[in-house]
């Protein structure tokens, strides 16, 4: 299984840069032959990078309670996001 984590400057969002390098990991990792991809920490807070993973095809399988400190909202989840690979073809 292959894993990833991201990070987009405030700069850069809303521009597609997370898409753009989330679809180049998927495409490399399904033609590297691995068979699902795994996120082990979205902060549950930014909605916007769940939102992107769930469309690029990623499910929600793990949580973890209060796993962030986030630096406005204490506190937060961590998300574990798994997509998985076989079959996988672009989005």
């Amino acid at each position: 299984m292959a894993t990833a984590t991201y990070l987009v400057s405030s700069g850069a969002r809303g521009r597609g840069v997370g898409r753009a390098m989330v679809r180049h990991c998927l495409d490399r990792a399904a033609g590297a032959g691995y068979r699902g991809i795994q996120f082990n920490a979205v902060v549950a807070t930014n909605v916007y990078a769940v939102a992107l993973y769930e469309d690029l095809g990623f499910s929600v399988t793990g949580r973890i309670p209060g796993g962030f400190r986030h630096p406005e909202h204490g506190f937060v989840d961590l998300l574990i996001m798994y997509c998985d690979l076989i079959g996988y073809r672009d989005l």
